[in-house]
Parts: structure tokens; sequence; C-alpha cells
């Protein structure tokens, strides 16, 4: 005999409520051997990491973080080195329509302002070899620009263009 459609709902219903039962069970379990343990070793709050941050926590079990320091933060204990991927948390906030600048911390603020100074000293300025009289160059390097394909082809050459 085939079941009806509210015969079905009635025993997904069942066993909905008999698998919220249990679920309640094994949680009750679990936290009366959570309370044991606390009482035990004589934790506190902290040390479970409720009230401290991550980092405190980590130090207190003696494990260390690496040391990258944070140039983004949140406020609310989700921080970011700027190294790989970005979080998720920093990605919906952007996708939300914030902008990057608002999660910079103090240290990435200061410490962006010298990188981008050491950057701009590494970096090889080009030289310029070839320029026309609306002031385009090229530097030889590389494919060649549009204006200098249309100035070759309008019958100058390029030591006519040499800088």
């Amino acid at each position: 005999m085939t079941q009806s459609y509210k015969q079905i709902q009635k025993q997904i219903e069942t066993l909905q409520r008999q698998a919220e039962k249990l679920r309640k069970q094994e949680v009750d379990g679990v936290v009366a051997r959570i309370k044991v343990a606390i009482a035990h070793y004589g934790l506190t709050p902290e040390q479970l990491g409720f009230g401290a941050t991550a980092g405190s926590v980590k130090a207190k079990v003696g494990k260390t973080a690496p040391t990258r320091s944070t140039k983004y933060s949140d406020g609310q204990g989700n921080s970011w080195s700027g190294i790989g991927k970005r979080p998720y948390w920093l990605r919906d906030a952007l996708n939300a329509g914030r902008a990057l600048e608002e999660f910079a911390t103090a240290a990435s603020s200061s410490g962006t302002s010298s990188a981008k100074k050491l950057n701009k000293s590494k970096k090889r300025k080009s030289k310029v070899v070839y320029r026309d009289e609306a002031g385009h160059t090229w530097s030889g390097m590389g494919p060649r620009p549009r204006w200098l394909k249309e100035a070759l082809d309008a019958g100058k050459t390029l030591d006519e263009m040499t800088a």
C-alpha cells in the first residue's frame, strides 16, 4: 500500500522530534563532561577563549602565533596580514560596500608608506628612447605602441623620434 503525502509528512515530524530529543540528550552529556573537566583543571573563561583575544589564549596554552604584523582588522577579533587570499570576513565586508582602508590598522598605515618608499627605490626607471611631438614615449622594450606604429606608417623613421 502506498503512503499519502500527509502520512509521510507526519512520519517526518515524528522523526524530527525524536532526532531533537536525542540531540538534546547528547548535548547535555557533552556539557556535563565539559563542566567536570573545567572543575577538575580549574580552567578560567579566558583560558577557554571567552573574553580574551586569540593571541593571549595561544600564549597561555604555550603556542606562539607567526610573527606577521596585522595590516587589516575589523575590531571583532578578525585580522589579516595582507599576505595570501583575503579572508571571508573581509571579502564579505568589501562586497557589502565597505572600503579596504576602513580596516587598515595603525601598524599598516605607518608600515605601508615605508614599504611603498622601498618599492619605489627598488623600481628601475625605464629610459625613454623614442618620443613623438605629442609627448608619447616608448623605451624600446616590449611591443611597439599604437602611436609609434601610426607614425612609422605615416612615413617617419625611428631615428626621427629618438629622444
